[in-house]
């Protein structure tokens, strides 16, 4: 599909958050506002992760209701937490509990400050800004009530690859759709980046462990979860990014790791520069 008819698309959408009738697009300037406002370190990584076109694509908007997967970070946080504003609400939502010790085995402190992180959110959103937005962090399975059916949007950015990697062993994935399903207004949508496997690659290959996932096979998800796509994009695509074999997501920049004592090999990752990722719009079904 092309870029022209994915904007297209999703610009046909009928909006409800924020001001009415007003898509994102017509608050340019304060998002672009909302970018420029960040450190020179932050802002370093905006040429690979092209934060006004995506934030444009996914229609977000000031005063919405929006709902942050796996705010990590706080690299998209920091934007949001500013562009939304004082009438905007952002949630931070971690992975649940169960899920740290499954990324990192016996890893115990590292799991207590991943699970300390969801109850810190609004604390460290309060850093990023004091224009007094609402914030509240919790989890993909402890979603409170009165956030049901509340949310404008969905951002799940590299957010996906872990919840389908433990997919069959622990059901992490279907439960966190579930979840964003009940989070969405009726007419709210999910915006989706992920690491974007070759082609070619066999679904084992692409299961999340190494990053990525086959862009067709996150479509079949969201539409198993009861989702539509509305409109794909090429925003965030790198050719150059090619993995095979053992190569991982986190050979390339900013992760460099593995080539730690090879100076011409990160080089080399440098060159290609961050992930080929899938830019994936989509709603409720009826």
């Amino acid at each position: 599909m092309s870029m022209i008819r994915t904007c297209l698309l999703a610009a046909s959408l009928t909006l409800t958050g924020g001001t009415p009738g007003v898509y994102a697009g017509d608050n340019s300037a304060a998002l672009a506002a909302a970018v420029a406002a960040r450190s020179d370190e932050q802002k370093a990584r905006d040429a690979a992760r092209h934060p006004v076109q995506t934030l444009e694509f996914f229609q977000v908007e000031p005063g919405m209701t929006v709902a942050e997967g796996l705010p990590g970070g706080g690299w998209y946080t920091r934007i949001l937490a500013d562009y939304l504003g004082a009438d905007g609400t952002l949630y931070g939502v971690n992975y649940a509990d169960r899920m740290w010790p499954l990324i990192r085995p016996g890893d115990q402190e590292w799991t207590a400050q991943r699970a300390a992180a969801t109850a810190n959110f609004p604390a460290e959103v309060a850093t990023y800004t004091d224009n007094g937005i609402s914030a509240q962090g919790f989890t993909f399975e402890s979603v409170p009530p009165e956030v049901v059916g509340m949310v404008d949007r969905v951002l799940l950015i590299r957010a996906l690859h872990n919840l389908n990697r433990f997919e069959d062993q622990a059901q992490t994935l279907s439960s966190a759709l579930a979840s964003v399903r009940s989070m969405l207004k009726d007419d709210g949508l999910v915006g989706v980046v992920q690491h974007r496997a070759p082609g070619t690659a066999s679904a084992e290959w692409a299961n999340g462990s190494r990053g990525y996932l086959n862009e067709a096979a996150v479509i079949v998800m969201f539409e198993e979860a009861g989702f539509e796509l509305v409109a794909e994009s090429e925003i965030n695509a790198n050719p150059r990014d090619q993995p095979a074999g053992d190569d991982t997501v986190w050979r390339l920049p900013p992760s460099l790791r593995g080539n730690e004592d090879n100076p011409g090999k990160q080089a080399e990752m440098a060159a290609i520069g961050e992930s080929d990722r899938m830019t994936l719009l989509f709603r409720k079904a009826p």
